[in-house]
């Protein structure tokens, strides 16, 4: 069991979030139940699922639950281009906001890897 605050893709996932929540608040009023809220639920499961994945007591499980993560990631990141092609994200926002998202799925995959004892690299 591991404290998932000590991970860094935790950490970037967290700021993540909260730099979603921040711009998702200047989304239309009538996104409140729709758009806005579907990427901020998103957003929170990429890191509460690192979260729990960290606690329970074996590599498979928490592979699983960054596995998961790796998927909300990818929802995060289709509904950011939505996003912005509805006109509520600038192109600056979304760029920052996208690449913030894959370096978090970049992370999670390494992690998954790591996890699941696959060897990256030249060597195997």
């Amino acid at each position: 069991m591991r404290d998932f605050r000590e991970l860094k893709v935790w950490r970037r996932a967290h700021k993540l979030a909260l730099d979603l929540y921040e711009e998702t608040g200047r989304f239309p009023k009538h996104e409140m139940y729709g758009l806005t809220q579907q990427i901020r639920r998103a957003a929170v499961s990429i890191a509460a699922n690192i979260s729990e994945g960290a606690g329970k007591n074996s590599r498979p499980d928490f592979a699983r639950f960054l596995q998961i993560s790796l998927g909300s990631s990818s929802e995060v990141e289709y509904e950011l281009l939505l996003a912005h092609e509805l006109g509520y994200l600038s192109l600056e926002s979304h760029k920052k906001l996208t690449a913030h998202v894959v370096e978090t799925k970049r992370m999670l995959t390494g992690f998954i890897q790591y996890l699941n004892g696959v060897r990256t690299g030249t060597h195997g």
